[in-house]
């Protein structure tokens, strides 16, 4: 069996989607919605990128949730991107 998206209402009263795996693990959350219908668009959009949707690495300080601020100069290869493909 495949994922599933469960649309819900949080305690919040905000309208909210999660992507649940085959066996219910919860995978991801979405951001709050007004309404079942902009959630619904989530979804959809999600299922539009996903598939395609490259992997990027972001470096954070997991205290503050703020990127690490560099010591050095840049080398010449640090400064590009790296986009890793989809799996």
């Amino acid at each position: 069996m495949a994922g599933q998206f469960e649309i819900f209402t949080d305690a919040d009263s905000n309208v909210r989607f999660r992507l649940l795996a085959a066996d219910g693990t919860v995978l991801a959350v979405s951001t709050a919605f007004e309404d079942k219908r902009q959630a619904a668009n989530g979804i959809m959009a999600v299922r539009e990128c996903a598939g395609t949707g490259l992997i990027r690495e972001v470096r954070s300080n997991p205290w503050t949730g703020q990127r690490a601020a560099r010591k050095a100069a840049p080398s010449p290869v640090s400064r590009h991107r790296r986009h890793l493909p989809a799996v």
